[in-house]
Order: C-alpha cells, then structure tokens, then sequence
C-alpha cells in the first residue's frame, strides 16, 4: 500500500486526522473513554476516505496474475485483448504482434522466447520517379548459399543477383521503362535453383517533375557534354550555354520557362572569367536558394577562389597521381582535378562526399539560402560510352547528394512496411491542414490529425478489407496516393519478421520505467486507488454513535446526572 507524499495532497487527511485527535484528547480529559475513542475512529477514517491511498499493480497483488497469450495466428483473440489490461503480465507464445496491434494495448511486462524461424527482411522504395534505379535488398539470417531475382508480372526476369552466394544480404537493381502502379515478384532461390521464397513488390513509378538546370562554361570539355546528355535524358529543362572560342558560343535555350532553377552547374573557368561585379550577381543569385555547382577540372586562379569564396585550393602533386585517383566501386575510377581543396577543408567548406576509399571528391559550402559545391573529379565522360548505367549511377547519386530536388509543397507518407486486410494501416501527408478529409477507396472519409512523433505531417489510420491497390486522396494534396495492401499468406516468412521485431519494441516498452510512464495516471503512485467507501462507513457509524451517546446522556458521569435531577 502506498500514499502520496506531495503536501497539498497530504494537508486535507492531515487536518482530518488532526481534529480526530484533539477531539479524543479532549474527551479524554473528561475520563469520557467511549467518545474519544469514537472520535479517534472518525478522524482517521476520515483521514484515510479523503487520502490519495493505492494498492500496487506490479504483479505483487493478489488479485493481478499473467495472462497467456497465443499469437502463433498473427493476430490477438478478443478475449485476450480484453483481459491484458487486467493482468500484471504477459507470456507469450508464437512470434508476436504487429506493431499496429502492440500500440492499441497497455505496456505490460512480456516473457517470450522466440523458436528458430525461416525469417527475411524486404527493403525497397514504394514510390520512384520515372528515370530513377529501383533497388531491392533482401536480408536473412541463413548462410546456406543463395541467390535473389526480380521477375515481371509476365514472370520474366528483370534482374538477378548473380551467382548463389552465403552472403546475408543481397540486391538487385532495375530501370523502370514506363510510369504506372506495377506489382513484381521477388524470388529467392537456393543452390540447386530451388525456390526458397516468392511474393509480390508493389512498385508505384510517377512522371518525374522535371529539374530546371541552367548551365555556363568557358573550358569546352567531354565531361560537360556527356553531363548535358545526362540531364536530357532525365527530362530537365535545361538553358545551357558553352563559350567555344572568343567570338563562338553554343547555346540550348530552355523548351519551358525556368521558373524556379534548381541548380546552376558552371565549369571553373567561367567564374573565373567572370568580372568582379558578374561573379557577385552569380553568388547573390546561390545566395537566394539556388545551388551553384563548379566543376573543378579547369580551375587556375587560386587566390582568387580563396579571395571571393574562402577556398584554398591545393595542386596535385605529379608523383601521386595514380595513387589519388577516385574510386566508385570496381569498375568507375575518375582523377582528382589538378586544384582541390585539402581532405580536411576548413570552415566554411566541408567535404561532401568521399569515394569508398574515404577520398573527398565533393565539398560544399553555405551561401544565404543556397549552396556551392565544388566538383572534384574529372573525366567522366570516359564511361558514357564503356558503362553508361554506372555512369548514369554515378550522377544520380551525385545530385541526390547535392540535394537537388524539385520543390513539391504536399507529399504522401505511407510508412507500414506491409499492410494486410483487417490489420490497422496509417497513412501521412506533409503539407496538409490538420483536420482534412481522407478519403480512401471504398471507407468513408476520415480527419487527418497531426501526430506528435510527426512534426510536419498529419496522418489518419484506416482498416484495409481486401488486398490490392487502395488510392487515397486528401483535401490539399495535389495527386493521389497508392498504398498496396498485401493478401494474408504473402511473405510469411518477412511477415514473422516485422512481429518479432514489433514485439522486441513492446518489451523494450514494458520495462518497469517504460510502464510507469504508460501508465500516465498512476504513473506517480504505481497502483490502483484504494477503495474509499469502506472507511466512510466506519466514519459515518463513529460519528451516529458519538451522536446516539450525546442524545441518551451516556456521555456525563453518574455524578453530574444525580445533581442535575436533585436541583
């Protein structure tokens, strides 16, 4: 039994307690034995009926036991569900619950202990835009030998990862061709060509918006050339201008108006080139949320870098030259520009990226709103013709580093890694007005309201009825989304997975500390309030007694009673 300690929770039973006292003491001092001790009584019932007093809940009560529960069916027994907030613990069999199920139930101490499992771990983007790489990667526990293949919905073969390997991980890579909702099919197959596990990837490919790109170089190179090519093929809308000689230029003007460039991509030499106050305008315009990137190959004037950006640039030393070479897996392997700034470039520079053998070949610096980023590679374009996907890699890794990325003001979070029929979906946007209306295929609409492990979006949760596409929409958001909603038997095996995960977060959740903070109201006390009634009985029976006494004289010695009837 436990009781506040705070004091102005204390004050009220105190006072009760107090009077209780003063009153017996006084009763007391008259030898009138049977009323103080009525009055002591009523005081302290009344003390403990108005005290914050509470049983504890940590498994010590008799009446709190653990409750058994059996998850082998994925799903928890209504029964179940009712009677764990009752119970002082869980034991557990099976592989646990999904956490949409977890979140619904009341932190409770877990045992469970998991049985060996054919387990696997899907991870892949839902949603790509047209142009760029899909990756999946499958990750298990198993050694034995193994390989992982991509097929379409005709079952054809889109990708595969080669060679049975012991590896614990492996991937595969795919270009889509068209953009529309797809559902692929992963397999896993073993050494012997055996498969090991099948089911379906649902891919949504949108229409990329395409990056507005203005381009001004002095030093005509291949490397500009093939990165034109690049960002054509991409679908950019680009306004691109090469100074071939003194008087010769070649310019591509714009097929669109450039609204709002997402990135200036210049050459060394034509800021160089460019005079004081032009240079000036060039920085002003990155200054105001436009990322200028240099290529660095045809850089020359090293005090003026190092005067106007605060960039020290350093030559390469002949001698290393094949020993500083960049390295971007096995096969791609570009020179450093003859000029670079140090591997620990000092403030305001900082290296942005390095190549797998932790050479810096991209630095960047703030400027106002934007950015500039210093290329430190050359001679690309040797690859556009021998390996055009790694180079094509290569770049879109590169521009995903450089942040460049067309402005979207709404956006669709679809979080659950695999939602089923029956089983709690969320759905999130960022953009979007708490309060929207959700619609979602085939359920009434439902209000977005802002979560608060979501600082920028608003989600609502839906139960989905049936596998298969599921569109959702939602005042304020300019398309519609696409959630996949995966057939009860698809991916067991990935399945268990993400319930033994969700369940290792619900134990994590259950500590004796996370408890007490689930448990927002008892938190402080640890327990259920102790049942007042029973001492406000007891209370109100002192007090009639006392009362009954006062009403028949049993409260006055014999004495007083004789000399009152003589007089």
């Amino acid at each position: 039994m436990m009781m506040s300690t705070d004091l102005a929770t204390l004050a009220p039973p105190l006072l009760a307690l107090g009077t209780g006292v003063v009153s017996a003491l006084l009763y007391a001092r008259k030898r009138r034995w049977a009323d103080a001790l009525l009055a002591g009584v009523a005081g302290a019932a009344l003390a403990v009926t108005i005290a914050d007093v509470r049983l504890p809940t940590d498994g010590t009560s008799a009446t709190a036991t653990s409750i058994a529960v059996g998850t082998a069916a994925g799903r928890l027994a209504d029964a179940d569900r009712a009677a764990i907030p009752a119970a002082a613990g869980i034991v557990q069999t099976g592989d646990g619950l999904r956490d949409a199920e977890w979140r619904d139930l009341p932190a409770r101490p877990l045992q469970w202990k998991p049985a060996a499992a054919d387990l696997l771990w899907l991870d892949f983007p839902r949603s790509i835009s047209l142009g760029r790489i899909f990756t999946l990667t499958v990750r298990r526990p198993q050694s034995a030998a193994w390989r992982l293949q991509l097929l379409a919905e005709n079952k054809q073969v889109l990708a595969d990862s080669g060679t049975p390997s012991a590896a614990s991980q492996l991937s595969v890579q795919w270009l889509a061709p068209v953009a529309e909702n797809m559902v692929l099919q992963a397999r896993l197959l073993d050494a012997n060509g055996k498969t090991i596990a099948q089911g379906p990837i649902p891919l949504q490919v949108k229409d990329a918006v395409p990056l507005q790109i203005q381009g001004r170089f002095d030093a005509p190179s291949f490397d500009a050339r093939v990165l034109n090519q690049l960002l054509a093929d991409g679908g950019a809308i680009m306004d691109w201008n090469v100074t071939l000689g003194k008087a010769i230029t070649r310019s591509e003007t714009a097929r669109a108006p450039l609204t709002t460039p997402n990135a200036i991509f210049v050459d060394a030499a034509y800021v160089e080139h460019l005079s004081p106050a032009a240079r000036g305008s060039l920085l002003a315009q990155a200054a105001q949320g436009i990322t200028l990137v240099i290529l660095g190959g045809s850089a020359a004037d090293v005090s003026m870098w190092q005067r106007e950006l605060g960039l020290y640039l350093h030559p390469q030393s002949p001698t290393t030259e094949k020993e500083d070479v960049r390295q971007f897996g096995v096969t791609l392997a570009m020179p450093p520009a003859t000029l670079n700034p140090a591997d620990n470039a000092a403030a305001p520079w900082s290296v942005l990226a390095r190549d797998v053998k932790k050479q810096p070949w991209m630095w960047q610096r703030a400027v106002g709103q934007g950015q500039v980023v210093w290329m430190g590679v050359m001679d690309w374009h040797k690859y556009a013709i021998s390996e055009p996907h790694l180079l094509t890699l290569w770049w879109q890794s590169a521009m995903d580093r450089i942040a460049l990325e067309s402005p979207q003001k709404t956006a669709w979070q679809l979080n659950d890694p695999m939602p089923v029929p029956g089983l709690r979906s969320e759905v999130c946007a960022q953009g979007v007005k708490p309060g929207a209306a959700l619609t979602v295929t085939g359920q009434p609409p439902l209000a977005m309201q802002p979560r608060s492990d979501k600082a920028d979006g608003v989600c609502a949760a839906f139960w989905p009825r049936q596998a298969g596409w599921v569109q959702v929409s939602a005042e304020g958001m300019t398309e519609q989304g696409s959630e996949y909603v995966y057939a009860a038997g698809d991916w067991p095996a990935w399945q268990r997975a993400l319930r033994r995960d969700a369940t290792a977060v619900y134990v994590a959740r259950a500590t004796p500390s996370g408890i007490a903070r689930a448990d927002a109201g008892t938190a402080g006390m640890g327990g259920e309030q102790w049942p007042s009634w029973p001492t406000a009985i007891v209370f109100a029976l002192a007090l009639f007694g006392l009362w009954w006494r006062e009403q028949r004289g049993g409260g006055s010695r014999p004495s007083e009673r004789i000399g009152t009837e003589t007089d």
